[in-house]
């Protein structure tokens, strides 16, 4: 069974980093784009940043220049460096991939997500 596991969540200041990391495990035949979204209370889940299995990324407006996604192949691993953290990046951040079970086949999985708290 394929499963994402998310760490690295907590409370930091305003101005302060966190490095979040989501690890795939399980059987699988092949991993393509990975991602982490966010959602904050009463709002819907928002894309943040995606990389692909060749290493492209694209980046939320609201956090260019802040973030920044990496991912390490040979681990099945994504990360999400965060500086200059400012209370509104406050939520629940969520790893996504587009696994392939087999070779026929391709779902999305998510991780159990992880709270980020920044006090102002």
């Amino acid at each position: 069974q394929v499963q994402l596991v998310e760490s690295g969540g907590g409370l930091v200041q305003a101005g302060g980093s966190l490095r979040l990391s989501c690890a795939a495990s399980g059987s699988f035949f092949s991993i393509d784009d990975m991602g982490w979204y966010r959602q904050a209370p009463g709002k819907q889940r928002d894309l943040v940043a995606t990389i692909t299995s060749g290493g492209s990324t694209k980046y939320a407006d609201s956090v260019k220049g802040r973030f920044t996604i990496s991912r390490d192949n040979a681990k099945n691993t994504v990360y999400l460096e965060m500086n200059s953290l400012k209370p509104e990046d406050t939520a629940v951040y969520y790893c996504n991939a587009w696994i392939s079970p087999s070779r026929w086949s391709r779902e999305v999985y998510w991780g159990q997500g992880t709270q980020v708290t920044v006090s102002s």
